[in-house]
C-alpha cells in the first residue's frame, strides 16, 4: 500500500494516517519529498509511527528528491498486556520475558541517570522487588568496577518462580547476588533486613498490589534511615515487541496518565516530608529517584 503525502503540512500527514485502513504486519509506503523528511525530521515520523501502533522500517530513496518512508502496522495482540493472569505472565515462556527495556535507549539512560544520583558504588544493600531475570542488577554491573560490585549485596524479589530460576542461572558466579520467588505482599514471610536503596521498577503499580498501602509498607520496614529509592511507573505498553509511549488506561482508547502521575505525586510528597531530595525523571518509564539530604 503507497500513499503520496509529497509536500504536504503535519495536519495533512496526520489525516491520511488517520484514515489508514491496513491490517497486522502489512506495510504502508508513504512518498515524501527529501525536504519534508528533513523539516519533520526522523525522530518526528517515529513519534508517528508509534502513535498509530507501528514501526518505522529502513527508508527506501526513490530518486533524487523522494523518500519512501515504510510504516508496518503491528499486531496488538501480540502482547504480554493480552496474556492471562498468574506468575508465569512474565515467566520465561511468556511474551513479556522476551523484552528487555534495558535495550531501550530511553530507559537505559535515565536508570543509569538515577543510579548515579543516588551514589550506587556507596551502597551496601540492594532490593529489587519485581526483579525477573535481573536485567536492573546486570546494568549496574556494567556500570561499577568489578571489585566493587562483588562487595554489594543484592537481593531479588519475584513472583514469577521460573523467571528466577533463570536469574539464578545467569548470575550464577556473582555470590553477591541471590534471589527469591515470593510475592510482595507477603514480604514480612522473608527475613530480608533493611537495605540502603530499593529498586522497583513497573512492579508496584500490578493490579493485585494495593499501591499506597505496599509502598509505605515497603519504605518503614525495609529501608534503612539513609536509604535511597528508585521506582519506575511504566508510561509506555510492549506491543509486538515495540515499546510505544503511553500507557493504556482502563476505559480509554488513548493514553492517559492520571493514575501515573496519582502514583508519582503521593510517593513524592510523602517521601519530601521524610526529608528526602525527589527527582522525576524519564520518558517511556517515568522514574522517581529519592536520596535522603544530609
Amino acid at each position: 500500500m503507497r500513499f503520496d503525502l509529497r509536500d504536504k503540512n503535519a495536519s495533512e500527514v496526520l489525516k491520511c494516517f488517520k484514515s489508514m485502513d491496513i491490517k497486522d504486519g502489512e506495510i504502508a509506503e508513504i512518498e515524501f519529498l527529501d525536504s519534508d523528511v528533513e523539516r519533520f525530521g526522523y525522530r518526528g515520523f517515529v513519534d508517528l509511527a508509534q502513535l498509530f501502533f507501528m514501526k518505522l522500517l529502513a527508508p527506501i530513496k526513490r530518486d533524487e528528491i523522494t523518500t519512501i518512508l515504510r510504516f508496518q502496522k503491528l499486531n496488538a495482540q501480540n502482547s504480554f498486556h493480552e496474556s492471562g493472569g498468574g506468575s508465569e505472565k512474565y515467566g520465561v515462556d511468556s511474551e513479556f520475558f522476551k523484552l528487555d527495556k534495558t535495550e531501550e535507549f530511553s530507559f537505559l539512560y535515565h536508570y543509569q541517570k538515577a543510579l548515579e544520583f543516588i551514589n550506587i558504588g556507596s551502597k551496601k544493600r540492594v532490593l529489587n522487588l519485581g526483579v525477573n531475570r535481573g536485567d536492573e542488577f546486570r546494568v549496574i554491573k556494567e556500570m561499577l568496577p568489578y571489585e566493587l560490585f562483588s562487595k554489594i549485596e543484592f537481593i531479588g524479589i519475584d513472583y514469577s518462580t521460573s523467571a528466577i530460576e533463570y536469574a539464578k542461572k545467569d548470575f550464577l558466579e556473582d555470590e553477591n547476588v541471590r534471589f527469591f520467588s515470593h510475592d510482595i505482599n507477603s514480604l514480612g514471610e522473608l527475613d530480608l533486613g533493611e537495605f540502603d536503596i530499593i529498586i522497583s521498577i513497573g512492579t508496584l503499580q500490578s493490579s493485585n498490589i494495593e499501591f499506597n498501602a505496599v509502598f509505605m509498607s515497603i519504605y518503614q520496614n525495609y529501608l534503612q534511615k539513609d536509604g535511597a529509592m528508585i521506582l519506575g511507573f511504566p508510561n509506555c505498553r510492549w506491543i509486538d515487541g515495540e515499546m510505544i509511549y503511553g500507557a493504556k488506561a482502563p476505559n480509554y482508547a488513548f493514553s492517559e496518565m492520571s493514575l501515573v502521575l496519582k502514583d508519582i505525586h503521593f510517593c513524592k510528597k510523602y517521601l519530601q516530608q521524610k526529608k528526602y531530595r525527589v527527582i522525576i525523571t524519564g520518558k517511556d518509564y517515568l522514574c522517581l529517584t529519592a536520596r535522603k539530604i544530609i
